[in-house]
């Protein structure tokens, strides 16, 4: 009797597997452009599935190690990494995974190209987008903010393909007070010749092996709360390459990132400077974390994308009940569901990436610029949670084998998982959404927007989808005034459902957009298929958080009695 022994998936180049990703950047670059990058997108395609994933195995499979002492009983602080992990760096340098954004060859596409490169490099690189995000968003907040001296050293490195030169940096605001309320900051800049010196302790510091980082302090005498916080540069090693007066307590044990060191650390008078003059520290450090949040929105879809592949893969190889998975109704349901989900997740992501470059180049209107604002914490908090349900799935996919830590698959799970809380939780950027309507006045370009693209819609395949998206945008506009006269409460209780909305409503907005081209240009009938799968959903099931339904709330959240009306 012969021993049956099931088949792994196996993936081939992820660029040219991509049948979304291509059709996407030929809308946006055209064949002529398209062919000077391709190139490239194809040798990261291949490495992604070769020696990046292996590397990435290799470095999750041996995590970082805090040694606080040498043989000799002094306090060193070393974070041990593996090979691995730093030759991600390297491989990192290399492929300009953060310069291809700063070099700015191809104009406002420049960050689209950038980004098309992070959506390859992550789901093998055991997260090492992690350091990449954080790079990245202190090299823009330099660009913007600092001096030339900081401009010389620390953005030329930032920038730099050079895997001896090139650097990243750590974003280190989370302190026992709490993570996205950085009003309660507690730790101080005292003053020290030309610079500062800082004291506190930070709570959550993400790739702490890193040469640099950029935080938020209290200069002495400013004042209390978020508007007294000021934006500093320090580099975490002395002349001597000892960490400069930093004394590390200990890694965190998390979920999972599990090759990405994070550590818990006191600053003891460690050196910094000044980033762009006192105070405004918030505002500052927003051009760092609006980057951030959409490295976290792409690396949420690249996740979406490989699980989708690695499960469609596997349903060509198992055999269950007489049929491959591939023939059976159910499965192929499901995987047509997890489809229409990253497809929407793609499209949302992917044109908040188009508003990053066309505002940084200076080429994005006043409402484009006002969409940004208001687009990045939706699309942040909405893929963020697709990613984590997907992955849930698509473990399911693959039955027993989906649980067992040797399959690889349960990482996909694990990692997925911090994207809906790094960068502000759900709730937080469903408040930050909130803010971007009252401070950008963003909410009538964005509507409008959406409006402009559904009543452009001609296609006989999707004229009744765009018809009912924008009956979902007039729910959206009428919910707004209703809430706000409700008083503060009322809005805050129906912002999460009013965010999801939003990134539903948009999503839409963009698959249709890109089926009408893909019908014209390439007769593919597959993106319409999605647009009107997606379309067909409740897009918009806002909350009237009246008092009685707060009250409601309150007693089933808190367990609390509830008198009857």
């Amino acid at each position: 009797m012969s021993e049956f022994f099931q088949d792994a998936p196996r993936l081939g180049n992820q660029y040219d597997e991509d049948r979304v990703l291509r059709s996407y950047l030929l809308r946006r670059f055209g064949k002529e452009k398209l062919a000077a990058i391709e190139p490239g997108l194809r040798h990261l395609g291949g490495r992604a599935v070769t020696d990046i994933q292996q590397m990435g195995d290799i470095a999750e499979a041996n995590p970082p190690k805090h040694v606080p002492y040498d043989p000799w009983g002094r306090r060193i602080d070393h974070i041990e990494v593996s090979d691995a992990w730093k030759r991600l760096d390297g491989v990192a340098a290399e492929e300009g995974i953060v310069a291809t954004g700063y070099e700015r060859k191809e104009g406002d596409l420049s960050r689209v190209h950038q980004f098309a490169r992070i959506y390859l490099f992550n789901p093998p690189s055991a997260i090492y987008t992690c350091p990449l995000a954080m790079t990245d968003g202190a090299a823009r907040a330099i660009e913007l903010y600092g001096d030339e001296a900081m401009k010389q050293r620390a953005y030329k490195n930032l920038t730099s393909r050079d895997p001896q030169e090139f650097w990243t940096s750590g974003q280190w605001m989370t302190e026992r007070t709490g993570g996205s309320d950085v009003g309660g900051t507690s730790t101080i800049a005292k003053k020290d010749g030309d610079g500062y010196r800082l004291y506190g302790t930070k709570w959550f510091t993400s790739a702490t092996t890193s040469q640099m980082a950029m935080t938020l302090a209290r200069i002495e005498g400013a004042p209390e709360g978020s508007r007294g916080l000021s934006l500093f540069y320090l580099e975490l090693r002395d002349e001597q390459g000892r960490l400069d007066n930093i004394t590390v307590h200990r890694l965190k044990d998390k979920l999972g990132t599990k090759a990405l060191p994070t550590a818990e650390l006191t600053l003891n008078g460690t050196r910094a400077v000044l980033v762009g003059g006192e105070g405004h520290g918030v505002r500052k450090i927003a051009s760092l974390f609006n980057i951030t949040r959409m490295y976290n929105a792409c690396c949420a879809v690249s996740y979406m994308r490989r699980g989708l592949a690695l499960a469609r893969d596997y349903a060509g190889r198992r055999v269950a009940f007489g049929k491959r998975l591939s023939e059976q109704p159910a499965h192929v349901a499901t995987l047509a569901e997890l489809q229409v989900e990253y497809e929407a997740a793609f499209h949302l992501t992917f044109r908040l990436i188009e508003l990053l470059g066309k505002d940084e180049m200076g080429t994005a209107t006043e409402d484009e610029s006002a969409i940004l604002r208001l687009l990045t914490p939706i699309a942040k908090l909405y893929t963020g949670k697709q990613a984590s349900a997907s992955a849930s799935e698509v473990l399911e996919c693959f039955g027993g084998a989906g649980y067992v830590e040797d399959t690889g698959l349960p990482r996909l799970l694990r990692d997925s998982q911090v994207l809906s809380i790094w960068e502000g939780t759900t709730n937080v950027l469903a408040l930050d959404t909130l803010r971007a309507i009252e401070k950008e006045n963003a909410f009538g370009p964005f509507v409008k927007d959406m409006r402009e693209r559904l009543r452009a819609i001609s296609h006989p395949d999707l004229r009744d989808s765009a018809a009912r998206v924008l009956e979902a945008v007039d729910r959206i506009e009428a919910w707004l005034p209703q809430a706000l006269a409700g008083g503060l409460d009322s809005l805050q209780a129906g912002a999460r459902a009013f965010a999801f909305s939003l990134a539903r409503t948009y999503a839409a907005s963009q698959l249709l957009d890109h089926a009408e081209w893909s019908l014209r240009e390439e007769q593919d009938g597959r993106t319409a298929a999605v647009a009107r799968r997606w379309c067909a959903r409740d897009l918009a099931p806002l909350v009237t958080a009246d008092d009685g339904h707060r009250a409601e709330d309150a007693a089933l959240a808190m367990d609390r009695e509830l008198s009857r009306r």
